[in-house]
């Protein structure tokens, strides 16, 4: 018996023609994720074998349609995502649920809530519940091991090899990128140009800073890998856009988005009148 599948969409036509092509009566499940985030990579498992345990009827019951959120960022901005994994359970034009985050047993609850248990227990049978835990010393970096268990036995050197660690070179990328978030009082490091944004993230971030004629310096971390991937361990924060302010992090949008409604003088200091603001608000920031 042939079974729902997980459809990835990949053009916004292609997330229009899905949703023409089911009924309203129909429950169609949204997963906006990232390429880059693990708890993405779980949850897109789990998803998979979860559609597989219903019956592909004619007309649908029951759809699930997989979207990057940042290579689909009006349909991300139309859903207010602002994290991922993200889910929006919908029946027509009506959204019924949201679920941000990794809890596959609430994704699983819902779900039956709307379209009723699967027929079958799936291709591999539903996955518990995934926890995600952030490890304590991190997973191996750029090939280098970890190496604070190891002990020394007779037949090591006395001494280890010079650079064998690749130490240095983080050392070096770090004080770089030290330099990089003090390069304007406010700055933010963004997929793209404030003129050209490639991720919806980072457009509603600029988009937030506009609004409120923040003066702010960007990285466009897309030009440059080093800074994209070495700044996610500098920051302790592995998402992007990422918005410092006198070198400090700030956070994501979201964390961004609630600071301003939180605290109306939230970054004012920073503010300047429209008209001695550049057409696009923000200042020049050196990327060297």
């Amino acid at each position: 018996m042939a079974t729902v599948k997980l459809t990835e969409i990949t053009t916004e036509a292609d997330f229009a023609h899905l949703k023409s092509t089911i009924p309203s009566s129909a429950l169609l499940v949204v997963y906006f994720h990232a390429p880059w985030a693990e708890p993405c990579k779980q949850m897109s498992t789990f998803l998979e074998t979860l559609a597989s345990t219903y019956p592909s009827d004619r007309p649908p019951k029951i759809a699930f349609a997989s979207l990057d959120a940042e290579e689909l960022p009006e349909i991300s901005e139309d859903y207010d995502v602002t994290a991922v994994p993200f889910i929006v359970l919908q029946k027509g034009a009506e959204r019924l649920e949201t679920i941000s985050g990794s809890d596959s047993a609430k994704v699983r609850t819902l779900v039956e809530k709307h379209a009723g248990k699967g027929g079958s227990s799936g291709q591999a049978g539903l996955p518990p519940a995934q926890q995600v835990i952030k490890p304590v010393n991190g997973p191996a970096q750029d090939g280098v091991k970890d190496l604070s268990a190891h002990k020394t036995g007779p037949a090591d050197p006395s001494t280890a090899p010079e650079f064998s660690s690749g130490e240095k070179s983080k050392e070096e990328t770090f004080k770089r990128l030290e330099g990089l978030v003090k390069a304007a009082p406010v700055m933010l490091f963004m997929k793209g140009t404030p003129s050209s944004p490639q991720c919806g993230f980072s457009r509603q971030t600029v988009a937030l800073l506009r609004e409120r004629s923040i003066r702010y310096g960007f990285f466009n971390i897309l030009a440059d890998d080093e800074v994209r991937q070495g700044l996610k361990e500098y920051s302790d924060w592995p998402t992007f856009p990422q918005l410092y302010a006198d070198g400090d992090l700030v956070g994501g949008l979201d964390i961004v988005r609630e600071e301003f409604q939180n605290n109306p003088e939230f970054l004012m200091e920073y503010s300047v009148k429209p008209a001695a603001s550049s057409p696009n608000g923000q200042t020049a920031a050196q990327t060297v």
